[in-house]
């Protein structure tokens, strides 16, 4: 009798011991993920903190150009007024200004529109998706611009369908302005210049697993052009930091933002005179994706 209390009693205490195990299990993942949110908060506080800093840089220079066209385009408005004759040179002086004025305003609501749309919340429609398929799909609607701009567009796609949870629109968006970055970063080619030099873009997609060991699908985007400075290089993701004429400097900024939301990452190597390589780290999805999404072989390479 003896012996089957104390079983009974050994077998209450493991059931019990699980149970609280279990618990503690759980409050330990919902701290850990409270602390992520929290760690995430911070550092989109952070951004929001320096992009503040840099939208009031960005609209300081528009601002500044529409307050002294406006002040011309008031002395014109003031001679006019007067009665007084205006020879045509000036008439032609207040039409450039209601141009320029024009002109100014609609680059400030342009970076008030891109600041808008990277400071608010970014809302996904995430679905089981071969990356394979978003990467052909891009690469048919971006033929003709590698082209034009005299780069080779190469794709190797995994000969495996690569499923993960994508907002298709968003993952196009983001990796699009890579392939645009490296395009535009090629010098530009002139008619019946030397084009001995390669001019290459190539995407790759491949199946990997992270630091973890954790299933994860990869992009990599990388072209045989000038590369990216060593100084540059670690502010490229900083808001409002650009060396184009006219970029933004939300482009980078975004598409890692992008990826991020997917719970991915996004890498970046460089060689100055050699060329630039992003690669786009995934989670892959457990959920199937119907078969004819998938691809039976790799795409050839275009040319």
């Amino acid at each position: 009798m003896l012996w089957g209390y104390l079983l009974i009693g050994l077998g209450l205490g493991a059931i019990i011991a699980w149970v609280v195990g279990r618990a503690q299990l759980r409050r330990s993942a919902a701290k850990a993920q409270a602390a992520e949110r929290r760690a995430a908060a911070a550092q989109r506080l952070a951004e929001l903190g320096a992009m503040t800093s840099g939208l009031a840089h960005e609209i300081k220079n528009p601002l500044s150009t529409i307050g002294l066209n406006a002040q011309l385009l008031a002395e014109g408005v003031d001679e006019l007024a007067s009665g007084q004759p205006i020879d045509p040179d000036a008439k032609q002086r207040l039409v450039r200004r209601v141009g320029s004025l024009r002109r100014e305003v609609e680059r400030l609501r342009g970076i008030l529109t891109d600041f808008l749309a990277y400071a608010g919340e970014l809302r996904l429609d995430q679905k089981p998706t071969d990356l394979n398929k978003v990467v052909d799909e891009l690469a048919d609607f971006f033929l003709p611009q590698a082209e034009q701009s005299k780069v080779r567009l190469r794709v190797d796609l995994s000969p495996e369908p690569l499923v993960a949870s994508l907002d298709t629109g968003h993952i196009k968006q983001a990796v699009l302005n890579l392939m645009l970055n490296a395009v535009q970063a090629f010098p530009a080619a002139a008619p019946g210049s030397d084009t001995s030099q390669p001019r290459d873009l190539m995407l790759r997609t491949f199946a990997s697993n992270d630091a973890d060991r954790r299933e994860t699908v990869t992009l990599t985007i990388t072209d045989t052009g000038p590369g990216i400075p060593a100084d540059v290089l670690p502010r490229i993701f900083t808001p409002y930091f650009t060396t184009k004429a006219g970029g933004s400097g939300l482009g980078l900024p975004t598409t890692r933002r992008i990826i991020e939301a997917h719970h991915g990452r996004l890498d970046v190597v460089s060689e100055p005179g050699r060329g630039t390589s992003f690669t786009m780290v995934l989670p892959r999805a457990e959920s199937p994706i119907h078969a004819e999404e998938s691809h039976d072989s790799p795409r050839p390479t275009r040319a």
